[in-house]
């Protein structure tokens, strides 16, 4: 027969958000256990950012905001606690140091994510946290809509506190499968449906496997739902052998994945010249189809595109690759220019959570209090991170909501 054992406050998950709730709360005085069911912490932190952990934005609250869906007001109490430069200065007093990069990103300087982890680790550990891998959450422990601890691999933990920072389903190889949103449905909570978030896209025919590997940079892509605009993305995209990837294709997924879900008529398009309107992009074309009427298109087209891309745009356009430039008709001018203005393509589908950088859905904003991320349907029992139903565009944001949302959740624990 087991001893029972008693803590102050359990965290469910140890991510980013579960070891800011459990450092918060222990810097509170609590004793504080942290029970995570991988055999490691932070298996999906090690990961982000290809390895190098895109820790957070230099964005300010209300910019930040704005990149948060489907309502990042709920966050304002979270952020106005415990924002970016918080977060930056707790990994610096542990040995991390941070550069900031385009669009305001930071990364650990020596690029390894590892390192992000582990000054999170001494901090808990310091702490005098106890974590427990291994320790799988099988059912919260409530009666009459009070918390009192949880059940784990058959044995119960009490506590008066609860902090559910299970994470989402995206690579649920790190341990993210959505065990979390289970465990709060099954104490009442609105789950909105999750579907993956900032994942690659599946384009119809081969246009895109012709291409894959190939990188573009400083480009516009739009997104057009039944034939409707709407949304937009500036910067770097890549080819793969499925459809589309990349930054902006990645931000732009929320609203495809959304679309297709509700059966709609899906496209994209690639302005290849964004820095050029229609007429400056025709006049440069025809400049240089008269300036070297005597090469061949495709000698002409390096001026133009990446050297890859030629055969396939070539091809799609019908136009000889050996016709030299002064043969080049107005009409088929025309076409090139628009293709370069409107690279089309059609999206059948998305990638699976497997692929997916983050989930949208989760726990429902509205039976939260936005102020201590408590639920206010059972006493006790607070979220943090993933688990909500917020998720953001890329560049650092979805980190900080884990770390201000689990923060706030730590530091919001009343009589510790």
């Amino acid at each position: 027969m087991y001893q029972m054992e008693q803590f102050d406050v359990i965290v469910v998950g140890a991510g980013p958000a579960g070891l800011l709730a459990a450092g918060s709360a222990a810097e509170k005085g609590g004793r504080v256990l942290v029970l995570e069911k991988m055999r490691q912490e932070g298996r999906k932190l090690l990961i982000t950012g290809k390895g190098r952990c895109n820790i957070t934005n230099d964005a300010n609250v209300s910019e930040f905001i704005r990149h948060v869906y489907p309502n990042g007001r709920f966050l304002r109490t979270a952020f106005g606690l415990f924002f970016s430069k918080e977060i930056l200065e707790l990994l610096q007093r542990y040995g991390v140091e941070t550069t900031c990069e385009r669009g305001g990103r930071y990364f650990p300087t020596s690029n390894r994510s590892a390192d992000v982890l582990m000054a999170l680790l001494k901090w808990v550990n310091e702490k005098k946290v106890d974590i427990r891998c291994g320790m799988k959450v099988e059912k919260l422990l409530v009666e009459n809509q009070i918390i009192k601890g949880v059940q784990a691999n058959g044995k119960e933990f009490r506590a008066g506190k609860v902090i559910l920072a299970t994470g989402g389903k995206s690579y649920p190889a790190t341990g993210s499968n959505g065990e979390g949103y289970e465990l709060a449905r099954s104490v009442g909570h609105t789950i909105v449906p999750v579907r993956p978030a900032l994942v690659p896209l599946e384009t119809g025919g081969n246009l895109a496997r012709q291409l894959q590997g190939l990188t573009l940079k400083n480009v516009r892509a739009t997104i057009w739902v039944n034939g409707k605009k709407d949304g937009e993305d500036f910067g770097e995209m890549i080819f793969t052998h499925f459809g589309l990837s990349g930054p902006i294709i990645l931000s732009l997924s929320r609203i495809v994945v959304d679309a297709l879900h509700q059966k709609s008529a899906v496209e994209i398009s690639i302005d290849l010249k964004p820095a050029l309107d229609e007429q400056k992009l025709d006049v440069r074309l025809l400049r240089d189809l008269n300036e070297a009427g005597k090469k061949n298109i495709s000698n002409l087209f390096r001026n133009w595109l990446p050297a890859s891309m030629i055969p396939v745009f070539l091809k799609s356009l019908g136009i000889d690759p050996g016709k030299v430039g002064h043969q080049v008709s107005s009409k088929e001018r025309k076409s090139i220019r628009n293709m370069m203005k409107d690279f089309r393509f059609e999206i059948k589908g998305h990638r699976s959570f497997k692929e997916a950088i983050i989930t949208a859905g989760g726990v429902a904003t509205k039976e939260i209090t936005s102020k201590t991320m408590e639920s206010k349907l059972v006493f006790g029992l607070y979220f943090a991170g993933e688990v909500i139903d917020v998720d953001a565009e890329t560049g650092g944001y979805n980190l900080q909501i884990a770390y201000s949302t689990g923060f706030l959740a730590g530091r919001s624990l009343k009589q510790l």
